[in-house]
């Protein structure tokens, strides 16, 4: 049985990347390789659906989890055209993938237009010069643990 390679995983991704690009799409391919070799392929759909998230890594995590049956990817290796972005890492993180490999990194993207430093930089901001606020506000008169303490006494709940 033949191996394959990052190489040959990173070219297939960057190879969707460019049809996608030619179909509408921007210039972002990947895939999620199952531990048993199954791959599911996602590419960027950000502008062709109008969705800020539908990123290649996400869509393709996104089919793999749909055509696994799991949310949990454990064991999985994603390989993506381009570094990916926070949100993606943060996917790729929660879906459990165990590795990511990526062929062009956050500066190409960034020469092409795709800019992505104020979201790796907003981390490092201070709370107060985010560039986006995120606030705690009238949690107390929210209720805001209720959901919190039905999920803990929910004897059919699936912890993730």
């Amino acid at each position: 049985m033949k191996t394959l390679t990052n190489t040959t995983y990173l070219a297939k991704a960057v190879g969707i990347a460019v049809d996608n690009v030619l179909n509408a799409g921007g210039p972002f391919g990947a895939l999620v390789v199952s531990p048993d070799g199954r791959t599911f392929e996602g590419v960027n759909r950000v502008t062709a659906n109008n969705d800020p998230t539908a990123h290649a890594e996400v869509v393709a995590i996104r089919n793999a989890c749909q055509g696994l049956g799991t949310f949990d990817l454990t064991g999985s290796v994603l390989y993506s055209s381009c570094e990916p972005c926070p949100m993606c890492l943060a996917s790729s993180l929660w879906a459990r993938i165990d590795r990511v490999v990526f062929a062009a990194d956050r500066h190409d993207a960034a020469r092409a237009g795709f800019d992505d430093a104020v979201f790796y930089d907003y981390f490092d901001t201070p709370a107060e010069n985010r560039l986006m606020p995120v606030v705690r506000d009238g949690a107390e008169e929210s209720g805001y643990l209720e959901p919190f303490n039905i999920w803990s006494k929910l004897e059919t709940r699936i912890d993730y």
